[in-house]
């Protein structure tokens, strides 16, 4: 285990920025610290660099209790938002920095930064000063600062913040593929839940200073704990109603005169026949449908939203209730075209609905 924090409390001005939070970074694992911005992602980051020390609480790096050491006592180096390269140096003593802080021999400085430049892919750019490169060379040269010092965890504060959306999302899987290539551990703080779904291994979403659930990509998008990381984490639909019976490992829930299924979350505690639950279902696990067709729930296209690759609708379903419905686009004969004003039917099939706990900060 890289990191480990255990039972963490950080306050500032006696407001907790970061309460009570155990979590464990294997080693070679990408985690990414996902929230709103002011959630306490940073000053987790902070803490495990040694930058601020906890109130309350332990953090351990490779199983030793550094919570009180300075930065340059951890074996971790960070990646800030503002790349904080030195302008009056080239990319080459940007990236020698730190060597030459540790006094690494001439040598095995050159090799160490030539290695780290062609790891980023910019070899041959040794001369440049940062004035003369992209947001996205310099962001490089920010990262193979931190890997040429070989540490056992790397930490990025949204790093790809300052980029452009396309350059973004080219860094997005370059950086996870230099990962894979290093072998070391990358804690990685964004509050973009679609840089968090694509690069992560593990997920940790945070509110109010506290973990709210850690799990997979897969599973914080499939599994949601609680209202709050199913609404943070893409576009979701939340829906009232009423148990009307169970068998165990799906719930039939009705919604005004209609009835839907829902699967129960593992460990979660059993419902009872009329107790009122939230039920949370993704738009594009739902089907439109003809009026009436397949028992589904009756509703109105509020609007119709275009997004190249696929169409949004907006359905208001009968009992006041909006529900987002999202189709891929795909051209086929008989093909047909729903607008605003028509009435429909929606309909999902009982595994792709959960139950979920209600939005909670604690």
């Amino acid at each position: 285990m890289e990191v480990e924090l255990i039972g963490v409390t950080k306050r500032f001005d006696g407001n907790a920025a970061v309460e009570a939070v155990s979590l464990s970074v294997m080693q070679g694992e990408f985690l990414t610290l996902l929230g709103p911005s002011g959630c306490g992602k940073t000053t987790l980051l902070r803490l495990i660099g040694g930058f601020v020390q906890p109130d309350e609480g332990k953090v351990l790096l490779s199983g030793k209790d550094v919570t009180l050491l300075p930065p340059f006592r951890r074996n971790v180096t960070t990646v800030f938002q503002h790349y904080a390269l030195f302008p009056h140096m080239d990319v080459r003593d940007n990236v020698a920095f730190g060597l030459r802080l540790r006094r690494v021999p001439g040598g095995e400085l050159s090799e160490r930064v030539g290695e780290a430049l062609e790891m980023v892919r910019l070899s041959g750019m040794e001369s440049r000063f940062p004035s003369e490169l992209s947001g996205g060379q310099q962001q490089r040269v920010a990262l193979a600062r931190s890997i040429v010092l070989r540490p056992r965890v790397l930490l990025l504060d949204e790093p790809l913040a300052a980029l452009d959306l396309k350059l973004r999302k080219q860094m997005q899987v370059e950086l996870k593929g230099l990962q894979r290539k290093l072998g070391i551990s990358f804690i990685f703080v964004t509050h973009d839940q679609e840089e968090a779904l694509t690069m992560s291994d593990r997920i940790a979403v945070i509110n109010a200073g506290r973990v709210q659930q850690i799990s997979s990509a897969r599973d914080v998008y499939e599994h949601p704990v609680n209202e709050f990381v199913a609404d943070f984490i893409g576009l979701s639909n939340i829906v009232q109603g009423a148990v009307e019976s169970s068998d165990g490992r799906r719930y039939w829930i009705r919604i005004g005169p209609h009835k839907v299924g829902a699967r129960a979350p593992s460990g979660s505690t059993a419902r009872s026949p009329g107790e009122p639950v939230s039920i949370m279902i993704r738009p594009e696990k739902i089907q439109l449908r003809s009026p009436g067709a397949d028992a589904g729930l009756p509703g109105k296209i509020q609007s119709t939203i275009y997004l190249g690759e696929s169409t949004r609708w907006i359905v208001r379903l009968a009992e006041g209730s909006e529900i987002q419905v999202v189709e891929q686009n795909r051209e086929a004969a008989g093909t047909v075209t729903l607008s605003a004003g028509d009435n429909v039917s929606i309909r999902w099939e009982p595994d792709s609905a959960v139950l979920i706990e209600a939005r909670t900060s604690g």
